[in-house]
């Protein structure tokens, strides 16, 4: 039995340029490819912070879904409104897409988290099922009181891609980082981290908005100019895709020194590049990049992660292992039709289960 009526619910923008989005771009597209029927209902952007008027926009936007329907909503919303999940809760199928739980995201205050804790585990008790990028993120919602019969991972796709040949020549190794200057990216560690290394040769290329969070942005820029390290540490924001292929053809290893990752899609485009990486223990970091493709190191620590840049910077026979150990895990990374297939299956099989929830 496949899915009637299928809705997607997204705050903000779909078309900004995050993994999160990413994601639940391609499984739209993937799933009307496949020749389904796939609404999009567009909340105001703030969540998950919604203001009033937010709040009241979603709500008239989810009263006029049709009874019965499967909605599947961004996470970075769900857990925000659980007052509307638990008001439809008997007339809608609702199924929660997490890329990671909100309490998890860098830089929040004890109180602000536990209010998203709260509020995330209210609205998850509605659902029919939630799907997540990794196994370690449905590890996380056994905090939630999710039972795990009602927690499916989909991961995310990649698409396939030529070995990167390296950028590394006079101006030494050239380094990537693709992540939104957010907290939980863990910027501001890597770049304490390579303040220690100005003895080595290197350019480490930052791509990824700098505008979803200007104040962070502003404070990295003012770090990376105290240190002096401006003609080295490049900021590029959002670039286009057949930029950042280029930048990850160049590359000669890749780094995220995240506080946590839901999966890490900058990870595995550098594994189906070839490149090595160097990362964090974060999340779904350790399930992403195998051992013998990154080196890990613990979130926030720099001074680990200095040392595993050094040694990076220093080994060419290191770096080597670590590229040959990416290249073999290229084989392993699901395609994004493979990814859509997995999301619609358990959609399906959501759709004919009894429990909660309206059935289709």
């Amino acid at each position: 039995m496949s899915v009637r009526q299928l809705v997607f619910v997204v705050p903000g923008d779909l078309g900004s340029v995050t993994g999160g989005y990413g994601y639940d771009r391609q499984m739209i597209a993937g799933l009307r490819a496949a020749g389904r029927a796939v609404d999009v209902v567009a909340l105001d952007a703030g969540f998950p912070w919604p203001d009033a008027a937010a709040l009241a926009h979603a709500s008239q936007q989810v009263a006029a879904i049709r009874d019965g329907a499967v909605v599947v909503v961004d996470g970075l919303a769900f857990g925000a409104m659980p007052g509307l999940a638990e008001q439809h809760a008997t007339r809608l199928c609702w199924v929660a897409l997490v890329h990671h739980p909100l309490a998890l995201e860098a830089g929040l205050l004890p109180q602000q988290a536990r209010a998203l804790f709260d509020s995330e585990r209210r609205a998850l008790a509605t659902v029919r099922g939630v799907i997540v990028t990794s196994a370690a993120t449905a590890r996380e919602l056994t905090a939630y009181g999710v039972p795990a019969e009602r927690v499916h991972a989909v991961r995310p796709g990649t698409d396939s891609a030529p070995l990167a040949t390296g950028g590394g020549a006079g101006d030494g190794l050239s380094l990537l980082c693709v992540a939104t200057l957010i907290p939980r990216k863990g910027h501001a560690v890597l770049i304490e981290a390579l303040r220690g290394l100005q003895d080595r040769a290197w350019t480490l290329h930052c791509v990824g908005s700098a505008t979803w969070d200007a104040d962070t942005a502003d404070a990295l820029r003012s770090t990376i100019a105290e240190h002096g390290l401006g003609d080295r540490v490049l900021l590029h924001g959002e670039v286009p895709t057949v930029v950042l292929q280029s930048m990850y053809a160049e590359a000669d290893a890749v780094v995220l020194p995240s506080h946590f990752e839901g999966y890490g899609m900058a990870l595995a485009e550098a594994l189906a590049h070839g490149l090595p990486v160097v990362s964090t223990a974060a999340g779904a970091i350790p399930d992403t990049v195998p051992g013998d493709a990154g080196v890990l190191v613990p979130p926030g620590d720099a001074v680990a992660l200095r040392t595993a840049l050094a040694a990076l910077l220093d080994d060419p026979a290191l770096r080597a292992r670590l590229a040959a150990g990416a290249r073999a895990a290229r084989a392993d990374l699901p395609s994004w039709p493979q990814a859509v297939a997995r999301f619609a299956a358990v959609l399906d099989s959501l759709a004919i289960e009894p429990g909660r929830g309206a059935a289709p």
